[in-house]
């Protein structure tokens, strides 16, 4: 097993794909993907262009959609919902599709869709993203995070750096033995300097920041808590993200026997 950290979509190769691809867009795309799938929705199906997503939405029973929509941090116009995770409770959500279009998140998506395996994580699903690898093992791992407009973004990296540590601690393996590439070894050290702070990591990064100033301060305090959600978001067909099916065994006893994760 060996895993490769890129922190915007443009640094991927263009000459391979991983056996595994994990896309990461903590402020607040994967966060709000793995929200509404945990709330009920049928699928989320993401997309780039706001154009494309009415086309594709218009064919759907508007009793079974919400077109989800974000740009600069807010709503877009026409759309039902922004990109906040609170929003996708299952009185909202429940067996409906989620058409999304944000800034940086769903762009990630697309970059990575012919990958074999394409599974989304935050820090509020970090556990179960971890589950799913150490029950399959894959044998290449991309880390994508969406980062800000092709720039860096500190969020993003530092979710890195909590699964490669929690699968490092948990599978008993060096990080020299799973690091592909230098920016592995910066995503742990970044998440081991704020694991302890990661409200306060929110608000230092730069679209923390951005949200801030739109008083999204819910959102933020709910994009920084670690492992609440235990659902797998995968996809199904390029650009369909659906809840995973897929039994991990000590994460169901961590369930059952209501112990936290």
């Amino acid at each position: 097993m060996k895993i490769f950290v890129y922190h915007t979509p443009e640094l991927t190769p263009t000459d391979s794909i991983p056996d595994c691809a994990i896309v990461v867009d903590v402020l607040r795309a994967t966060t709000t993907i793995a929200t509404a799938l945990n709330a009920g929705a049928e699928a989320v199906q993401v997309f780039s262009d706001i154009d494309e997503l009415i086309e594709v939405s218009e064919k759907w029973p508007a009793d079974k959609r919400l077109r989800v929509g974000e740009r600069g941090g807010q709503k877009v116009e026409g759309c039902d919902l922004g990109n906040s995770p609170l929003n996708c409770t299952p009185e909202v959500v429940e067996g409906k599709r989620l058409f999304m279009t944000t800034t940086n998140g769903t762009r990630a998506l697309q970059k990575v869709q012919n990958a074999p395996v394409v599974i989304t994580s935050a820090l509020v699903n970090r556990r179960t993203v971890v589950e799913y690898l150490m029950t399959t093992k894959p044998e290449t791992i991309w880390i994508v995070a969406s980062g800000w407009e092709g720039s860096f973004s500190l969020e993003d990296t530092a979710c890195a750096g909590a699964i490669i540590n929690s699968l490092c601690s948990e599978m008993g393996y060096p990080i020299d033995n799973l690091g592909g590439n230098d920016e592995v070894f910066g995503a742990v050290a970044l998440y081991y300097q704020w694991q302890n702070q990661l409200y306060k990591l929110m608000n230092t990064a730069s679209h923390g920041q951005r949200l801030a100033r739109l008083e999204c301060y819910d959102d933020l305090k709910y994009c920084a808590d670690t492992d609440i959600v235990t659902v797998l978001p995968i996809q199904s067909e390029p650009g369909v993200l659906i809840k995973s099916k897929m039994k991990m065994q000590s994460l169901q006893y961590w369930i059952e026997q209501s112990l936290p994760l």
